[in-house]
């Protein structure tokens, strides 16, 4: 079950014939689940150096004349945008089955990332709402176009879904490009978040040794890359872990946690003005949905195959 500068020189001759620039580096590229393709990194600000006219006319210039440092051109590098960040409470709809029906009407959208277009995707924003990308970060799944990205020896056991396998989070050497190229397609397709889903192998039987000490690194790791790009992140379900993840991730998505009676382990989220996406399966809305606004989670019921249906707190 998804539980997911530069200063130019001094001129030393005509300023008709010399000058200037600087160029800056781009930042790396920059990270849910579901096509990858690569993405641009953010591009630096417009160099600020202007030639002089071609009808100029030469001039010897003395010390006395040079530019002074008010007069030099400089490269600057615009800030990044500011990354989204849900609040407590913020409605939500969660399709991960096929493309996205925009039917319901609320502000944030949870569907998956390789199933749904950059057309999806924009068509949420002109109605004002957010998109976050759902990508499996913890199995292997045979269905996907990038399926042979990942090298056997990162496959382990199935982890009950069909066609899924755990993945040895331990070589994030081998994951991490991977997982780049995952949230590289879901900049691209101008998502605004990512929900990673399966963080927490290490409490499953995956066939790999697993430690929590393994599992806050991967998720560490994928928080970053997603950060890198500009993303807000969930930490799906991995509770436990939340004292260790929380400065970590931008928002939490929980499965179930009324049915186990686990929803005040999701306090620091909502103390913390952060989003927790919450859904329950079994437990009928009569039995969580008090408790779930006096925490000021985002409750609802969904069936297990996460269409359209969807029954609000």
């Amino acid at each position: 079950m998804r539980r997911t500068a530069l200063a130019c020189g001094l001129l030393t001759a005509a300023l008709a014939l010399s000058a200037c620039s600087g160029s800056g580096d781009d930042d790396r590229p920059g990270g849910g689940d579901r096509t990858a393709s690569n993405a641009p990194g953010r591009s630096t600000g417009p160099a600020a150096t202007e030639r002089p006219s071609s009808s100029a006319t030469a001039q010897p210039t003395s010390p006395d004349e040079r530019p002074t440092a008010a007069h030099t051109p400089v490269e600057t590098t615009p800030a990044p945008p500011k990354r989204w960040q849900p609040s407590p409470g913020v409605a939500w709809q969660w399709q991960l089955d096929g493309e996205v029906t925009p039917s319901v009407d609320v502000p944030v959208y949870d569907i998956d990332g390789f199933e749904n277009t950059a057309a999806d995707v924009a068509r949420l924003h002109r109605a004002g709402r957010k998109a976050i990308c759902y990508i499996n970060v913890g199995a292997w799944e045979n269905y996907r176009p990038d399926k042979n990205a990942f090298p056997k020896s990162v496959l382990g056991a199935g982890n009950g879904w069909a066609g899924e396998r755990w993945l040895d989070i331990r070589r994030l050497d081998v994951l991490r490009p991977i997982m780049e190229h995952r949230f590289d397609m879901c900049r691209t397709k101008g998502f605004d978040a990512v929900e990673p889903d399966l963080v927490e192998g290490y409490a499953n039987k995956t066939g790999f040794p697993l430690t929590a000490a393994d599992q806050l690194a991967y998720n560490r790791m994928i928080a970053d890359i997603a950060h890198e790009r500009g993303l807000a992140v969930g930490l799906k379900n991995d509770l436990p872990q939340i004292p260790q993840l929380l400065s970590h991730f931008d928002f939490a998505v929980n499965e179930e946690c009324a049915q186990y009676d686990e929803c005040g382990q999701l306090r620091p989220f909502t103390a913390a003005d952060k989003a927790v996406f919450h859904v329950e399966y079994e437990v009928p809305n009569s039995k969580f949905c008090a408790e779930s606004r006096k925490l000021k989670l985002s409750s609802m019921s969904k069936k297990l195959d996460l269409g359209v249906w969807r029954q609000p707190c």
